[in-house]
């Protein structure tokens, strides 16, 4: 009698396996929560995300508060090429006469730009910025400073959850670019020494604006 390897062995039991069907046992399998993270504190579990990845993040109670602290960066850093794209931002700069570049004159000199997003993802603390806005993806990675006006209506525990936020948003009709930022840009390529800023920004804020209860 031959002897099958354990190769043949091993194609007859998945053959076997095929043949047989069975009830998925694991039904709502990806409706579970992959990380246990507290869902009423998504803010500081993306907060500590973020700044373990040397982003800043800032909560602001208010647009006021945003102002202030938008303010003294400004002043710290001696920003003076700031640039922002997005209706919604420019109506919150425009109502405290904060300047800015609305169109793209001098653009190779930018050292700030200012954008909205998609969503926050708190697991790893990241940023999601897509095509759909009108910074697009240059005003996020030309730059040296991007700084990124959010919302707590826009956090989100995972990246499953913030493709459900964008298909509310955009129903069938989603962006044609999709990009989640972590932290600065930054790479590890000469000599294993990391370097923040050699691919895009060299500083990443998150302004988080209350706008849930």
């Amino acid at each position: 009698m031959q002897k099958t390897t354990a190769k043949e062995q091993i194609l007859k039991k998945i053959r076997k396996a095929l043949l047989e069907k069975r009830d998925n046992p694991y039904p709502v399998l990806e409706d579970l929560p992959l990380y246990p993270v507290n869902t009423e504190m998504l803010e500081v579990e993306f907060a500590q995300q973020l700044t373990a990845v040397n982003g800043n993040f800032i909560f602001c109670e208010d647009e006021i508060h945003l102002l202030e602290h938008l303010i003294h960066l400004s002043e710290k850093n001696n920003w003076r090429k700031v640039y922002c794209w997005e209706a919604k931002a420019q109506q919150l700069l425009d109502r405290y006469q904060y300047p800015y570049y609305a169109g793209d004159k001098d653009f190779e000199a930018a050292e700030v730009g200012i954008t909205l997003c998609e969503a926050l993802i708190a697991r790893n603390g990241s940023v999601m910025v897509s095509s759909g806005n009108a910074a697009g993806r240059r005003l996020s990675i030309y730059p040296h400073n991007h700084v990124v006006i959010a919302y707590t209506s826009q956090l989100v525990l995972d990246l499953k959850d913030a493709f459900t936020l964008l298909k509310e948003k955009y129903s069938n009709q989603n962006p044609s670019m999709l990009c989640t930022i972590t932290g600065p840009s930054r790479t590890a390529d000469i000599e294993k020494t990391l370097v923040l800023g050699a691919h895009g920004p060299k500083e990443l804020y998150v302004f988080l604006l209350d706008d849930v209860g």
